[in-house]
């Protein structure tokens, strides 16, 4: 469904230290990195597709959140979650929703929000039973 993802920053060195320990604790790799451009990209240990893209903004504005905007990346278990959830605070993150079950949507839903040090949301969870 989805060829990738991609978010901006208006910090590039720290915001992909935050993304470099959010996808190394999900066991995702990293599909390249251009520092002068800046922009880097992870994918599935696998391979393919998506994609999830990190960039200054192309047009050369400023990099801003939107509203209503998150990103939910999936995890194997609630401890991934837990991990990916205190990575993110360690590195510049800031909570939006710490990590626990959400029965509102599902009986097994276990997520963690929190915010990129763009501002930009982000959701880790799992959907399976403990």
């Amino acid at each position: 469904m989805l060829s990738h993802v991609s978010v901006g920053t208006n910090a590039f060195e720290p915001a992909f230290g935050f993304y470099e320990a959010l996808f190394a604790e999900l066991g995702h790799k990293l599909r390249f990195c251009d520092r002068e451009k800046p922009w880097a990209a992870w994918q599935q240990q696998a391979g393919g597709r998506p994609l999830f893209i990190l960039s200054a903004p192309f047009d050369g504005e400023a990099a801003s959140a939107g509203n209503g905007q998150m990103i939910a990346l999936l995890a194997g278990d609630r401890a991934s979650v837990d991990r990916c959830h205190s990575t993110a605070l360690a590195r510049g993150g800031r909570c939006e929703g710490p990590p626990g079950l959400r029965l509102h949507y599902h009986p097994n839903y276990y997520g963690a929000y929190f915010r990129d040090p763009d501002g930009n949301k982000l959701c880790v969870c799992c959907h399976e039973a403990e």
